[in-house]
């Protein structure tokens, strides 16, 4: 297994777990276009991983992929061993809220037993090797983690009590609990991330703002979950990625930092300024995609407002998101229109039927 034809010469390599999924593949395309590290990215490969999402990298020495499991000790250890990284960013997880609900057990299996395996095998190289090496651990995680706001709360910060709602947030808690026990029990040099809901390219067609775009697109109902008044704290996907740098670069060792955007919304607003850009980049014969939004009955668990203040993160380390909510939106409707071969592969791979591509509606993570 080789990466930078096989020289070692000097230059920061890092292991990114989850980096065929959504988040994981821009953050790998972000860190290999401005040429930050070498890339081993280390994906399952289940319905959200997607080697697709990696198809420009081909063929670019400073990048590997390599197909496994978090929850397998021996292989995370071997792949630690191996490739010697100077980081290791977590961004593998069962991320869908419903899908947690129909099955929680595969979500605890991989967001808390996955953790947990990559935690004692990291402990073990840092301890072996990688403290010379400046070795880090970058936990990315969710603002679920806290449970919901009601209109009168403040905005989530990292001394929010946690108040997991659904067992994805509960397992996202236990995995944040698990990374702060191997920093304060053995000292492993580890930052945690907590970010809002996530938009932008190679997102599951399942997820809020794909199923809007993509049901506009083919005329088919747009789902709008009971109300349609919850709200949520959206990020262009570049801009998490640019916080999930600064915390590796800047953060403290042992410390969480909320990264959001500050751009809550309800989900009634969002879906209406997307069908807006819609009409005007792909009209459907003069009809408005508005006319197909359909109220469907509301999910259990469904937690009211969601909403981040990012100070902390704006301030020690830097950062501040580059886009505005429109223009990252817009985006974000161009490069479904641009990719159109891309989810239809996934819906052909998965048959939506089956699947839920198209029927389940999930949001941002």
């Amino acid at each position: 297994m080789a990466i930078g034809n096989g020289k070692d010469d000097g230059r920061p390599t890092w292991i990114v777990t989850g980096g065929a999924g959504f988040i994981g593949s821009n953050f790998v395309h972000k860190v290999r276009r401005e040429n930050r590290a070498r890339v081993v990215t280390f994906d399952l490969l289940t319905y959200a991983g997607n080697r697709d999402n990696l198809l420009s990298l081909e063929g670019d020495p400073d990048h590997l992929f390599v197909r496994g499991d978090i929850r397998d000790s021996p292989a995370v250890s071997a792949l630690l061993s191996e490739i010697r990284p100077t980081g290791l960013f977590h961004f593998a997880a069962e991320s869908h809220v419903d899908r947690s609900i129909e099955n929680p057990g595969e979500f605890v299996s991989t967001n808390v037993t996955g953790t947990f395996v990559l935690l004692d095998a990291a402990l073990r190289y840092w301890e072996r090797e990688g403290r010379g090496k400046g070795f880090r651990f970058l936990h990315v995680s969710t603002d679920e983690v806290y449970g919901s706001l009601s209109p009168s709360d403040p905005p989530f910060t990292e001394r929010t009590p946690y108040a997991p709602n659904s067992p994805y947030a509960a397992s996202k808690a236990a995995s944040d609990h698990l990374v702060r026990a191997y920093f304060h029990t053995y000292g492993l040099p580890v930052v945690t991330t907590n970010c809002s809901n996530n938009y932008g390219p190679w997102q599951f067609p399942e997820k809020l703002i794909p199923t809007v775009i993509l049901s506009a697109l083919e005329g088919r109902p747009i789902p709008l979950y009971g109300d349609g008044e919850n709200i949520r704290d959206w990020i262009f996907v570049e801009d998490h990625c640019d916080g999930v740098l600064a915390a590796f670069d800047r953060g403290r060792e042992g410390e969480t930092y909320a990264i959001g955007a500050g751009n809550p919304k309800t989900n009634r607003a969002l879906i209406e300024t997307l069908c807006k850009i819609l009409d005007r980049l792909a009209s459907r014969t003069g009809r408005s995609a508005r006319e197909l939004v359909t109220a469907v009955p509301d999910r259990p668990g469904h937690d009211r407002r969601y909403e981040i203040d990012a100070a902390r993160s704006r301030t020690e380390l830097g950062w501040t998101p580059a886009h505005s909510f429109e223009e990252a939106l817009e985006k974000t409707v161009r490069w479904y229109l641009a990719n159109r071969s891309w989810w239809e592969a996934l819906r052909a791979r998965y048959d939506g039927s089956r699947q839920g591509i198209g029927r389940k509606q999930g949001e941002g993570k």
